[in-house]
């Protein structure tokens, strides 16, 4: 059992995860599977929204609120960005979301759309999608540059690994 608890101290720091507390740890998921997620999926990305003003918003909430900010770039053509809302609308993670994160969906089109809200971070463009940017809000400083689109596959991801993925920018 040392051995185990070691590897998982081990495999946190390696990852540059602290130790989550009871607060900030990802909520226990009840489903095994993304199939049983509710049906029909979530189509999330408003394509006549006005992204800049949606994210300046957002962010001014999360700056209010001493939340991160999380926005989700992707399109509704896109299964894994569908499949992520999916995740992100269940029971057990929502008030997890709420209590931690203002989140804010930009369509991104095929990659032609609100590049502007990209290039804000300092980012030429995406390798994919979904891309979630974490953001400071007090800072605007993005926080997960190297991981936008660790979640591109969320198709082969499960619902719990999706959680735990959020919960760590906590």
């Amino acid at each position: 059992m040392k051995w185990i608890a070691a590897t998982g101290m081990a495999a946190l720091a390696l990852t540059g995860m602290a130790p989550a507390d009871a607060a900030t740890r990802a909520p226990r998921v009840s489903i095994a599977s993304l199939e049983q997620l509710p049906q029909p999926l979530p189509l999330p990305y408003d394509v006549n929204a006005d992204a800049d003003r949606q994210v300046a918003a957002a962010r001014a909430r999360a700056k209010a609120s001493g939340k991160r900010l999380i926005i989700d770039l992707g399109g509704n053509w896109c299964a894994d960005c569908r499949i992520l809302a999916g995740v992100m609308e269940l029971p057990e993670l929502r008030p997890f979301l709420r209590r931690h994160y203002e989140v804010v969906t930009v369509d991104v089109g095929r990659f032609d759309r609100n590049q502007q809200i990209i290039r804000h971070y300092g980012l030429d463009r995406l390798q994919g999608v979904p891309a979630l940017l974490i953001v400071d809000p007090r800072s605007d400083k993005l926080l997960n540059r190297d991981r936008l689109t660790a979640l591109a596959d969320a198709r082969h991801m499960t619902p719990q690994a999706l959680a735990d993925w959020l919960a760590q920018w906590v």
